[in-house]
This record gives C-alpha cells, structure tokens and sequence, in this order.
C-alpha cells in the first residue's frame, strides 16, 4: 500500500478483499465438498432408488465428466462476459441442480441433476481463485492462496464424513439439500460483496468443447455399457469406436483451430506431457479404488454410513497433512523426488488392500494402507502443480494449470468406469465374499495404474529441464497457486 493511501482507502481496501475471501472460500468448501459427499452414500443410494452398479457410476461420473469437460471453456466465458457474472451464473447452476438431485424420484434424474451439479462446479471453481486472487493485496496473496487451497482440501477430506453423517442421522437426499441454503446466500452476497472484472477478450472455441464432450461420454458409456450389453455388441463397440474417432477429430481441430481450448503446443514439453500422464493415472488407479472402497467399510464390514466417513478419515485427512509437507519439500529438493515417493506410497498401499482385504478384516488392519494412500497423494499434489508451472511460459499458467486439473478429473472418470467394469465382471453386491472377491480383483488394476505412474515419473525430467523456449521462471506466489490449484 502507498503511504499516502488514506485511512479509509485502506479500510475500503480491507473489506472488500475479507468480503470477498468470504464468498470464494464458502464457495470453494462446498463444491470441493460435493467431489467426495456422495460416496458414502452410494449404498443408501442404490437400496433407495433401486439402481445397479451402473446408476451408481454414472452418479460419480456425470460430476466428474460434466466437470472435467467444460472447465476450460468457462473459465474463458467468464474472461469475456465477466468473471462476477459467470460466478453468479454457475452458483445458480449448482444450487439450482442440487435441490433437483434430492427432489430425484429416479436415478435418471439424478444422474441430470450431478451433470448439471458438474457444469456448476467448472464455473465456480476456477473462478474463485481468479475473484480472490484480484481482490487480494499483493502482500497477502500467498497466504489468501494458502487459505483458499486449505479450504477446498477440508472440502474433500470432509466429504465421505458429512455425506455419510447426514445420510445416516436424515437421509441421502439431505447431502443435496444441504447446498440449496448456502447457495442462495452465496448468490445474495455475491451481487453486492463481488467486483465485476474481465480478462482479455479471446475467441471461445465451441467446436472443441462439442468434440471433447461428445468423445469421452461415448468412451465411457462404452466402458460402463459393456458388462450389461456384452464387449462385442454393437452398442458398446459403436459408443468406443464413435467415441475414439471423435476424440481424434478433437486433437485434430486443436492442432488447426487459432484459438484451441487446450493448446496442443503445450504437450512439447516432457516435463508438462509427463505430469499430466502421470496425474491421469494416480486418479485413474485412486479414485476408481476409493469408489469401491468406501462401499466396502459398509456393504462388507458392516459400518453405518458415518462410520464408514469417519474411518475414511484415515485417508483423506492424511493428505491434508502431507500436501504443504510435499510442497515444502519440493521447494528444497526439486518436484521429481517427492512426487516418485508419492506414487510409491500410493503404489504400496493399494497393494496392501489387495493382498490382505477380506470380509472379516478389522478397520484397524485396513489403518497402515489408508494412510499410506493418503500420504502419498498428499505429498504429489504440491509438487505436481510446480512443475506444471514451471513447464510453460508465465502467460500459459492458467491454461496449462486448467488442463492439468482437467486430465486428472477424466483420469478418475475413466477410473471409477474401468474399476467398477472389472468388479462386475468378478463380484456383485449379492453377498459379502461376492463383492470382496470382485473388489480384490478392481484394486489390483487400480494398483498397477498407480504403480505406472511410479516407474513413468523416474523418467521424469527435474523441474525446469524441458521448460518452454524464453518461459520465465515461477514466482513463489505462482507456485503456491499451483500448488493449491492442483492440489484443491
């Protein structure tokens, strides 16, 4: 601040950024929340609405895909039309399509109502970041970003907690409902607490977001579809085939369009090319296994759905611990080494659920490999984020930090379909040692996903080796806003 500021400018100044971290960290906590809410209420989901493993799917994935897709594309609508405007919009979204996911009568609905939940999120997520980080002072950037990454982290270590204590202590429906209040005050608050702001004007490619939709929900429905149709029908092999070919059309458009959604140049890089493939398969190997899981602790041992949440603590809210650790750590010794000996650690634990996993196992058995697990995300987010920074130019930051975040969210849709496909080719829900047995055989693809990643990330350059021509180095506030943009 300049000393010839005025005592009320600065008292100005002061409220309008506390109005606005308000905003953007309530926003943050609940559709952080909502990532991890619905798990340990999968169970009372299917008993309720009388869906199969398929329906169960589909209620991860419609957030997850819906998400991944359209995060790129709405973080440049709001650039052109107003960041306050699109945040308004997308809070509307969301509160609007939770109250219609706990109004479901069916899974149909449902399944609509986490889509919609999705394309709320994309908007809203982002752009909190963007709202906060313009409001904020320069000398108190770090530590408003540090906020703002420990609140969406609390969001998803809480999740399977809240999700599983509402659904036990009210119902299902109530994890939904929950939103609808806090969303219409988010909304009231907005309008008046939020300053309208724009970035620069740029073409919005909608030829892309069509192709990248339509692609991957034909590779997934082709993955969900293919235990109840049969892998050789003509609906499972049109939806992959249709689904690969349009995503070739996708990269293909990319390479020619001006104005591409993800700028392909960026994958010229090994270092940007070999964490993103390295994000896609930690949360291809973690998320599909975390599905199962959770389902696990109450459909095998017999937990409530609270009980289930708060065991899951073992997991969750490890990470939360490990991250700033793994960014730490990372600052000192370089991203590569911390972010092997997280895909180890997760590479071991998921190894240790496979091995030793029955119908009669104690929590406490399962304890070591949950916090292994746990550890060992925590201890990848931070340091993946510094050398997706450090891999492209300063200007490419939010470009290449948005398509980071949206390769590990497909990598977890592409998880939750591919594990849940090879658990209802080996299990089912019909008895305890069904489902067990079905589960062994998911984790064991789960934990060589993960362990790929391990030996993908030894060839890994150090940060800095493969950075784009002329990129600039990242200054510790672009790094811990990658930090906590990657691990939200």
């Amino acid at each position: 601040m300049d000393s010839t500021t005025s005592p009320d400018a600065s008292e100005a100044t002061n409220g309008h950024f506390g109005r606005t971290m308000t905003v953007t960290a309530v926003a943050t906590f609940m559709v952080s929340l909502d990532q991890l809410v619905v798990t340990t209420a999968l169970t009372k989901i299917r008993e309720h609405l009388h869906t199969g493993l398929e329906g169960l799917e589909w209620t991860v994935n419609a957030y997850t895909l819906t998400f991944a897709v359209f995060l790129l594309t709405a973080s440049a609508l709001a650039e052109r039309f107003g960041r306050r405007r699109l945040f308004i919009a997308g809070l509307t979204l969301f509160t609007g399509a939770s109250a219609m996911a706990a109004l479901a009568p069916g899974i149909g609905v449902l399944i609509a109502a986490r889509a919609i939940q999705g394309l709320g999120s994309a908007i809203v997520l982002p752009l909190t970041l963007t709202l906060l980080s313009a409001a904020v002072p320069p000398s108190k950037r770090g530590a408003a970003l540090g906020v703002w990454g420990g609140v969406g982290g609390l969001g998803v270590a809480l999740g399977p907690v809240i999700g599983g204590f509402i659904t036990e202590s009210a119902s299902w429906q109530w994890i939904f409902w929950l939103n609808v209040p806090i969303g219409v005050v988010l909304l009231a608050l907005s309008s008046t607490w939020l300053t309208e702001s724009f970035g620069p004007a740029s073409r919005l490619d909608l030829v892309g977001t069509v192709l990248a939709c339509v692609g991957l929900l034909g590779v997934v429905v082709s993955i969900i579809r293919g235990d109840a149709e049969g892998w050789t029908s003509a609906q499972t092999l049109g939806a992959g085939i249709g689904g690969l070919v349009v995503l070739a059309a996708f990269v293909a458009w990319e390479l020619r369009t001006p104005h591409p959604m993800l700028p392909m140049r960026l994958f010229s890089g090994r270092a940007f090319t070999t964490v993103n493939l390295l994000s896609l398969f930690m949360f291809f190997g973690m998320f599909g296994s975390i599905f199962l899981i959770t389902q696990y602790l109450q459909t095998a041992l017999g937990y409530s759905p609270f009980g289930a949440g708060v065991r899951f603590l073992a997991w969750t809210g490890v990470v939360l611990i490990a991250a700033p650790l793994g960014g730490g750590l990372s600052d000192r010794i370089g991203g590569k080494p911390i972010i092997v000996a997280g895909l180890v650690l997760q590479s071991v634990g998921l190894l240790w659920l496979a091995l030793s996993i029955t119908t009669g196992s104690s929590f406490l058995s399962l304890v070591p490999a949950f916090i292994c697990n746990g550890f060992g995300m925590g201890l990848y987010f931070g340091p993946a984020g510094n050398v997706v920074m450090g891999s492209v130019r300063r200007e490419e930051e939010g470009i290449a930090s948005g398509a980071n975040n949206a390769i590990r969210e497909l990598g977890g849709v592409f998880g939750v379909a591919v594990l849940a496909a090879v658990f209802a080719g080996h299990g089912g829900y019909d008895s305890r040692e069904h489902y067990v047995h079905g589960m062994h055989v998911a984790l064991w693809v789960g934990f060589a996903f993960v362990a790929l990643g391990a030996v993908t990330a030894v060839l890994m350059p150090r940060q800095g080796q493969t950075a784009v021509t002329e990129a600039e180095p990242a200054t510790a506030t672009h790094e811990a806003r990658s930090a906590v943009a990657v691990g939200e």
